[in-house]
């Protein structure tokens, strides 16, 4: 494994997983969003975004984290594995909660500076209908990958141990 893609839904745990995998793997971690949000929660233009990913996933090893799917083509024809996590949307929803409790007013460890965490109805909604609206899309791209990608589809905390387990 040399290019490891996580994705999922929000609150789903891809960062956690990340770091839980950089030691064993030892591979350089790339937080999507630690490169996709500007001060204050600006986005970039979708060119400045394609070319950043692009360059991004052409590095030779990494574990790269995020969704952003107008960009999924780009990684997923550089990634040789990819994990997805299926967790249900409740479980989603209560960790977000959770986060933003956690870090409100703060930056977390996997955003940029300039970023606080908050409370945004909009981002609780997509939440909300990930699994309906956007989890369908990511699985049919995940089911059209080459021969010499490898998909992990991961929906609970057992089959997460297992897979980093079956690392070490």
């Amino acid at each position: 494994m040399e290019r490891v893609l996580i994705l999922g839904c929000c609150g789903a745990g891809k960062s956690t997983l990340a770091r839980k995998l950089q030691q064993p793997m030892n591979l350089d971690i790339i937080h999507l969003d630690q490169h996709y949000w500007l001060a204050n929660w600006e986005k970039p233009d979708r060119d400045t975004w394609n070319k950043k990913v692009t360059a991004l996933a052409q590095q030779d090893r990494w574990i790269m984290d995020g969704n952003y799917g107008g960009s999924l083509d780009i990684r997923l024809q550089y990634a040789d594995q990819v994990i997805y996590l299926d967790r249900s949307t409740w479980t989603c929803m209560f960790r977000v909660i959770k986060r933003i409790a956690r870090y409100y007013g703060r930056t977390r460890p996997d955003m940029p500076a300039g970023c606080p965490e908050r409370l945004d109805w909009n981002f609780l909604h997509y939440v909300l209908v990930f699994n309906l609206v956007r989890a369908p899309k990511i699985k049919r791209k995940l089911e059209q990958l080459r021969a010499d990608q490898s998909v992990y589809i991961l929906k609970n905390e057992r089959q997460i141990r297992q897979f980093i387990e079956a690392l070490s």
